[in-house]
């Protein structure tokens, strides 16, 4: 497997080394402000997300305010968007606990005329301008494929010839991102690996709650005792999950367990040797972008479907139709699309020091 690891110098300088940012960028955006809405708070990938567009926005010139609750539901997250049009920001970047839920007052918002991006986790085509994605379905669900083999057979499993038992533990059925990764993934493991079996169809989610990942993980580990491969396509199922798995006395040596978390959140587990890989993108990097976009759209620029959008410091970003993200979707004729984040990263004992989000 091809792995993009990626020195944190050059992570660090798309995000803070912002120091000659030309008039025409700055003058787009200053003094807009930008709320900053994450599943919940209090989550490492979020709160690093945050801090790469705190340190970005005060580069640029407009201004980031990070609003959100500590608890991943769609009740608190409309409360927190409906608080931030109250407050006045001129646009939201929000990363949705739900594909649906928020689409109302996502809408609401819009038309009291301010403008909505989504990161990390879209809502309806319609209910934001860009979504800036980690990864188009296909390639996020593969990554946790190759990341599986990868760490099956560094513990001498083949999984070309074994029937490798497995399971998906995420967040719930309802959020957009992690369940189109885990169905690109099942399909890719259809197509290529025909003789795993999935033990649990139905899934097993942690709802974003970091006590529920570990008792849920235990839940796992207990139905299943004999299980091969357990695959955390959230950031608190993860570090839950393999919480759960030390305190059983298992390692990667008997039980492979991988997915999508911060490196700093997993960082002790791969040192002891719980682990063996897992992954995840440059979360800051995502939260830089999505906040710019929101500054630059309620500026009054206008994008469509194959313009390139000049970031300071960052480059260039191409504009896609919506339907790279799910079949089927409509696009706009102008402020609708996605952004994809350039590369994903992938993560071991060996090179997690080289990260500090």
């Amino acid at each position: 497997m091809k792995k993009t690891w990626l020195k944190s110098a050059v992570l660090s300088a798309a995000i803070a080394a912002c120091l000659s940012v030309s008039s025409a960028y700055a003058g787009d955006v200053k003094d807009k402000t930008v709320a900053f809405i994450p599943k919940l708070t209090g989550n490492a990938f979020f709160e690093s997300a945050n801090v790469g567009a705190q340190n970005y926005s005060k580069k640029v010139g407009y201004t980031v305010e990070y609003m959100g609750s500590p608890n991943a539901s769609v009740a608190d997250e409309v409360n927190v968007i409906n608080q931030a049009v109250a407050r006045g920001v001129d646009a939201i970047c929000i990363s949705s606990v739900d594909a649906t839920g928020l689409n109302k007052a996502l809408s609401d918002a819009m038309k009291d005329g301010v403008t909505v991006v989504t990161w990390d986790s879209d809502v309806g085509e319609d209910c934001r301008t860009l979504m800036v994605s980690q990864g188009t379905p296909d390639i996020l669900g593969k990554m946790l494929v190759d990341m599986s083999v990868d760490a099956l057979q560094k513990r001498g499993v083949d999984p070309k010839k074994k029937a490798v038992k497995y399971c998906w533990h995420y967040s719930q059925a309802t959020v957009a991102d992690q369940n189109s990764w885990q169905k690109e993934g099942e399909k890719f493991i259809k197509a290529n690996y025909p003789n795993w079996v999935n033990v649990a169809p139905d899934n097993y989610y942690s709802e974003q709650d970091a006590e529920k990942a570990v008792s849920i993980g235990a839940s796992v580990l207990e139905a299943n005792p004999d299980i091969d491969l357990i695959i955390c396509n959230d950031s608190t199922a993860l570090p839950g999950q393999l919480t759960a798995a030390q305190n059983k006395g298992l390692n990667k040596s008997k039980v492979t367990i991988t997915g999508f978390a911060s490196p700093m959140s997993i960082k002790n587990f791969a040192k002891s040797d719980i682990i063996e890989e897992w992954g995840l993108w440059d979360c800051g990097v995502q939260g830089a972008i999505g906040t710019y976009l929101g500054a630059y759209l309620a500026a009054g620029n206008e994008v469509k479907v194959g313009d390139e959008i000049d970031l300071p410091e960052i480059g260039k970003i191409k504009v896609m139709p919506n339907d790279s993200l799910v079949p089927g979707a409509k696009t706009g004729a102008k402020n609708n699309g996605v952004v994809l984040l350039p590369e994903r990263l992938v993560f071991t004992k060996d090179n997690v020091d080289n990260y500090n989000f």
